[in-house]
């Protein structure tokens, strides 16, 4: 599939490095002003950018795209190429008077120091705030300091003040964010990411599996999974279940849990008597799915 956009961008005037590309859902030229820009040290422009999906980004315009498209929900996570993107984006202060590269930071301060503006730096990274670029369709954000560009929010989303969505990450559906959704990984719809759970994404130690949690799962506070789930499944609180962790199926037997990755209506439980992992047949109807109520985000 090839796409076209024109956007607008921002680059580092002495280095001529790009800082950003922000890409209108509209399609229209529309041009950005900022402190940095009016002092000086960072340009704007217009750029139009043609790209298929299939191969890998050739640029930092490119790259932008395609972090837009997947935070548009154009594109689904693991759908599009982003191989290489690291090295094609700039390590960026972000600050509230525009991007810049962070050695300009003290130079920034100085050149404005006659405007009226406080100036905050919201971070060092070379993936900014999503929602200063893409803002989802009835999705709700506790706090947008931690969606990253490039994630994937499905309406109905709720993203707790302690939920984080890396790039190439997210949900499709409805669904409950208090914990961590790693790069790579999908969460499907009317399923829970309690406070402080963790899901280990191709990021994580230079894993190649792609994980994932199916339909109306839950991962409790605390937890976490290296392994995929399937749909109407849940993971105790406090239990992370590694790919090689040992668990005692339903049938009695003993195999890694990377045997048990995706299957559907299995309850993932550390033995209280005598510290078996255990997988045993769940009924995810005990734990009353999500709150229809809370992801009503209109």
């Amino acid at each position: 599939m090839t796409i076209k956009r024109v956007g607008h961008k921002y680059s580092d005037i002495e280095t001529g490095k790009t800082l950003d590309v922000w890409f209108p859902r509209s399609n229209k030229q529309i041009a950005r002003n900022c402190l940095a820009s009016k002092v000086g040290l960072i340009k704007g422009e217009f750029v139009e950018v043609s790209l298929e999906i299939d191969e890998a980004p050739k640029s930092a315009e490119d790259a932008y795209l395609r972090l837009h498209l997947l935070s548009e929900c154009a594109v689904q996570p693991n759908t599009i190429n982003l191989e290489g993107v690291f090295g094609l984006l700039t390590n960026v202060a972000w600050t509230s008077a525009g991007p810049v590269l962070p050695s300009k930071v003290e130079e920034l301060r100085e050149l404005i120091a006659n405007e009226d503006h406080y100036l905050n730096v919201t971070s060092i990274d070379k993936f900014p705030r999503m929602t200063d670029y893409v803002i989802p369709e009835g999705v709700r954000i506790g706090d947008a300091d931690r969606v990253r560009m490039g994630a994937h929010l499905a309406s109905g989303t709720t993203v707790m003040h302690e939920g984080f969505v890396n790039f190439n990450a997210g949900t499709l559906g409805s669904s409950m964010v208090e914990g961590r959704i790693s790069q790579g990984v999908i969460v499907g719809d009317g399923s829970d990411i309690g406070g402080g759970a963790s899901t280990m994404g191709t990021l994580s130690g230079g894993g190649k599996t792609i994980n994932s949690i199916g339909q109306n799962s839950m991962v409790g506070a605390n937890a976490g999974i290296g392994i995929s789930l399937g749909d109407d499944c849940i993971v105790e609180a406090g239990l992370y279940v590694t790919a090689g962790t040992k668990v005692k199926t339903p049938d009695g037997e003993v195999v890694s849990a990377r045997q048990l990755s995706g299957l559907n209506g299995l309850l993932f439980r550390r033995n209280s008597q005598n510290g078996m992992v255990e997988a045993i047949v769940a009924d995810s109807s005990k734990w009353g799915g999500l709150n229809a109520s809370l992801h009503s985000n209109d």
